[in-house]
């Protein structure tokens, strides 16, 4: 493998600051970033690096296995509940879902101090 394929699903203020940390990283390629929302900081953080956009999440999960991981930054329940219903559905057994609480581990290794993001341990 010579780098990963990555998907992130949500663009508010913890997927940006994820996102800061992959596009600066050489062995981690973008294939977009999903929003409801048009104008957050991540969408527009992605499109500054010429990572395409969207507000469905399934133009990203129909990559299928040429997507290793696709990164649930919601916070949303529900949505966290379709991504693995997806997987199962299609039989992807090479994606792997990470989930908002693992971000929050990377972001705040990066910083150096607890970073929290709005899920909770009881909506996982």
């Amino acid at each position: 493998m010579k780098e990963f394929s990555i998907g992130i699903i949500g663009a508010g203020q913890a997927a940006t600051e994820l996102l800061q940390q992959l596009v600066a990283a050489e062995f981690v390629h973008i294939v977009a970033v999903a929003d409801l929302k048009t104008d957050t900081l991540g969408i527009k953080l992605a499109q500054k690096h010429g990572i395409p956009t969207t507000t469905e999440m399934n133009d990203i999960l129909k990559l299928g296995e040429a997507l290793d991981i696709v990164i649930d930054v919601t916070g949303v329940c529900s949505v966290r509940n379709e991504l693995r219903r997806y997987m199962a559905d299609t039989n992807n057994k090479h994606t792997v879902i990470m989930h908002e609480r693992l971000s929050a581990l990377m972001v705040s290794l990066a910083k150096g101090k607890l970073v929290n993001m709005k899920g909770s341990d009881d909506t996982y």
